[in-house]
């Protein structure tokens, strides 16, 4: 190892005890002033290694950034959907860090142990390639009466401080007691209430099991759609707070990031963030005079463009915004694909992915630079999430599945974005 690594892996470490020590209210105040300056002093290595993507126990801003400043989406990538070597190799190439949503469930809660089962063998191998690389795992705002067919560990009981029991997980247990979001998604599909403990139970027991299996980030799905009953977040923060407790014993850098789709700009627990960046769809707006193109606006719908909260982020620096990402995002397609003035967030009757997968190719290239470029001039604390494999409601062709690979025998369905992804990064590293 390097000395930089190592004198940065110390100092981050330091910082990390520091901060911890300067929200302890039994801490004189002339002691606590002495605590932030040594805090803010240790942070400046952070700054020095801008460029790299080291962290261990917590993780600088830079570092975050330049994490979020390569990230793309790579829905199913740990599950075995599309061609897992060339994958690894549209990763490399394009310079990638950071892969979303990597694992999740969307109900059928039954698969999970499968999954985890493929999971395991794959994520080594992308490791292999790239060290550096983080795997986002997703926990959703979903839960289904298969979650029944799941046995609780003991461990899950433990981590709450509860004698363990001999039992599956309760779906009735996990819903809001009022029937709010009851069959929300399906029927025997709901929408779980975050202050029940049989819900903070069964999140806890889907993290652990993601982070075992080497992820590194989690993505919280649409957060604010569970806490009705959690009015001041001491339940979100209970839950993430015992996730990275476990993180910090099994993580692959003893941290996990923690994330969330947050419509109000953001989640916190007195002035602490809940999450360490903020996601959002890119809200396009589509230009009815133009057909089937669409551009970003802040103030669109209920965008994020210059709306992330700040506070004390969970590693312990404060910050006026807090870093977010926005996701060319899936949803539905309408009962008017291909038209205008449907309503609501679609793009022409579609969802952003099928929106853009329904574009032609050059057109879908010039956009990818636009999106960038505009984001990056309106707002300095968001970067846009690149597609790289996500799922098609409104199907091209008859495929079903967008994939950012070149074209090639390998992925002959592919979308060819992929150069275009890599020279917007290139670009963005020389400035």
């Amino acid at each position: 190892m390097r000395i930089s690594k190592l004198f940065l892996i110390v100092a981050l470490a330091v910082n990390h005890c520091l901060w911890r020590l300067l929200f302890n209210e039994r801490l004189p105040t002339m002691n606590r002033l002495i605590v932030f300056a040594l805090a803010v002093f240790v942070s400046l290595p952070s700054a020095v290694h801008a460029s790299d993507y080291q962290f261990d126990r917590n993780i600088a801003r830079p570092v975050l950034e330049n994490y979020l400043s390569r990230s793309i989406t790579m829905l199913d990538l740990l599950t075995g959907h599309g061609d897992l070597d060339d994958n690894i190799r549209m990763l490399k190439n394009t310079g990638a860090k950071f892969a979303g949503r990597t694992i999740y469930l969307w109900g059928h809660e039954s698969q999970l142990p499968k999954r985890l089962a493929t999971a395991r063998q794959n994520a080594p191998k992308i490791h292999v390639a790239d060290p550096d690389l983080i795997l986002q795992a997703c926990v959703f705002e979903i839960v289904s009466k298969e979650v029944e067919k799941l046995p609780v560990p003991a461990w899950a009981f433990e981590a709450f401080e509860q004698m363990p029991e001999k039992r599956n997980f309760r779906y009735e247990a996990m819903l809001y007691p009022t029937g709010r979001g009851h069959n929300h998604w399906r029927p025997g599909s709901s929408i779980p209430d975050i202050s029940q403990q049989e819900t903070k139970r069964w999140f806890y027991h889907l993290a652990a099991s993601y982070i075992d299996v080497g992820c590194e980030a989690i993505h919280f799905g649409q957060a604010e759609i569970m806490h009705d009953n959690d009015p001041d977040h001491r339940h979100w923060w209970e839950l993430l707070q015992k996730v990275r407790e476990y993180a910090d014993r099994h993580a692959r850098r003893h941290w996990v990031l923690c994330d969330a789709h947050v419509p109000s700009g953001g989640v916190l627990y007195g002035d602490r963030l809940l999450f360490d960046f903020h996601s959002f769809p890119l809200r396009i707006v589509e230009v009815p005079d133009r057909p089937q193109e669409g551009v970003l606006k802040i103030g669109a719908f209920d965008s994020i463009y210059g709306r992330s909260m700040g506070g004390v982020a969970p590693s312990g620096w404060r910050c006026e915004h807090l870093p977010y990402l926005v996701e060319v995002d899936n949803w539905g397609v309408s009962n008017r694909p291909g038209q205008p003035h449907v309503g609501g967030c679609w793009v022409w009757g579609y969802d952003e992915i099928s929106w853009f997968a329904h574009q032609d190719e050059d057109y879908r290239n010039q956009w990818l630079h636009y999106a960038w470029n505009w984001v990056r001039k309106h707002d300095p604390n968001g970067f846009v999430q690149m597609p790289g494999s996500r799922i098609i409601h409104a199907s091209v062709d008859g495929q079903h599945w967008y994939y950012a690979n070149s074209r090639s025998n390998a992925v002959p369905q592919g979308f060819s974005q992929e150069e275009t992804i890599k020279a917007i990064w290139s670009e963005d590293g020389k400035r």
